[in-house]
């Protein structure tokens, strides 16, 4: 099964406009990192990173 090439652009879009990391070290990272670093940034972005 291959991951969508469209939804792989917006997770490196979404890492790399939050984080300012580069493309290759986005692409080093395996599907399951890369998709929690996007949902991360989605918590902190909505302010759900801000309860605990």
């Amino acid at each position: 099964m291959t991951y969508a090439t469209e939804r792989i652009n917006e997770e490196i879009a979404y890492i790399a406009y939050h984080f300012h990391w580069s493309l290759d070290d986005i692409l080093d990272l395996e599907h399951a990192d890369r998709r929690q670093y996007a949902e991360r940034i989605a918590a902190l972005v909505t302010g759900a990173g801000n309860q605990g």
